[in-house]
């Protein structure tokens, strides 16, 4: 078991959904229940499955949360590119969450790997 508080890979997650909630604020009323939600979940998904894998007892399963961390980090950029297309966002906020993403998807895909060997 490990403390989540302490891995980057958390950190950079919940700085992610704390980005995600921010840009979601100025996103139409009538998205509240539809895609505001869903990115808001999706994101929050993602820390919130590092934490839980970071409460098992074997890497074994850890991974397994952190695949399915990957996934939702997978979820929010396909939600990041329909609100571009909507124009709920801009291209410079697009592009910094963007960012954000691929770092964060590099650091997931690392973390799996080491977790597997």
């Amino acid at each position: 078991m490990q403390d989540f508080k302490k891995l980057k890979i958390w950190t950079q997650s919940k700085e992610l959904t704390i980005s995600i909630y921010k840009v979601t604020k100025t996103f139409p009323r009538e998205e509240i229940f539809g895609l505001t939600s869903q990115i808001r979940r999706a994101s929050i998904s993602i820390a919130g499955n590092i934490a839980e894998g970071s409460g098992r007892f074997t890497p074994k399963d850890f991974s397994n949360f952190v695949t399915i961390a990957i996934g939702s980090l997978s979820e929010v950029e396909c939600y990041l590119i329909i609100s571009q297309d909507l124009q709920y966002i801009d291209n410079d906020q697009f592009k910094l969450l963007d960012e954000q993403i691929d770092h964060l998807k590099r650091m997931l895909i690392s973390f799996k790997s080491k977790l597997n060997t």
